[in-house]
């Protein structure tokens, strides 16, 4: 006994072993309250990025303060406006989806300034090349500047979807079943919070290891050179 904890082996890996189940229940919503939260961060941050890089001032401002309102306010607050505003407009989402949703608009604030340096990064010189080309403003954006920057930003991007991953546990605050919450349930019922509490930061530690690993393998993967007009 250590200052009033007795700690039975056999008992705690017998607890162990019967909470991971439930455990692994919540990381699969983790899981997928980050995927879908980064999905919408990376599609609604490029839609940011694209409408900053516009030559009209008309277009570019607007995106460029709702970015800084979206990076300067918490991302509790925006999930509370989401899951409690929404509803009296007639927008009724679950909580999950909501949870999700908050997750990637606070994150694309930040992954829109990614995909601007990215794309600050591409040679005028392909730009020029697509309008000799005649290529529309639009397509140059899709099909020349956007497959050149994302291989060039991959490594910013990952650190987002790991950053995601670790602020999902906000998510339970609307009663998302996330892994975190889970684990303070069982503590909770048990009145053992260190093994579930413990469990839960082993398995964070393997989620984000095995995402950084492979957001490296996509950065060796993907090509850094400039793409050949066609």
């Amino acid at each position: 006994m250590l200052f009033g904890f007795h700690w039975n082996t056999a008992n705690n890996w017998l607890f162990a072993e019967s909470i991971l189940p439930i455990l692994l229940r919540g990381m699969l919503i983790t899981i997928e309250a980050s995927l879908l939260g980064f999905v919408v961060a990376a599609v609604l941050g490029l839609m940011l990025a694209a409408l900053k890089s516009s030559s009209l001032r008309i277009v570019a401002w607007p995106a460029q303060l709702l970015t800084e309102f979206l990076r300067d306010t918490p991302l509790l607050a925006q999930l509370f406006f989401l899951y409690y505003v929404l509803p009296d407009y007639g927008i009724v989402l679950p909580a999950f989806m909501t949870g999700a949703l908050a997750l990637g608009v606070q994150y694309s604030a930040y992954t829109s300034e990614v995909y601007r340096a990215g794309i600050e990064s591409i040679p005028r010189g392909q730009t020029e090349a697509a309008r000799a080309l005649d290529l529309s403003g639009l397509r140059t954006f899709s099909v020349v500047i956007v497959p050149q920057a994302i291989p060039r930003i991959i490594p910013a991007l990952g650190n987002y979807l790991v950053s995601i991953m670790k602020d999902v546990p906000v998510l339970s605050v609307v009663s998302v079943l996330e892994m975190l919450n889970v684990a303070k349930i069982i503590g909770d019922r048990t009145f053992n919070y260190l093994i579930p509490l413990s469990m839960v930061g082993g398995l964070y530690m393997i989620l984000t290891l095995f995402a950084s690993a492979a957001v490296r393998y996509l950065d060796r993967r993907l090509p850094k050179r400039g793409l050949p007009l066609r």
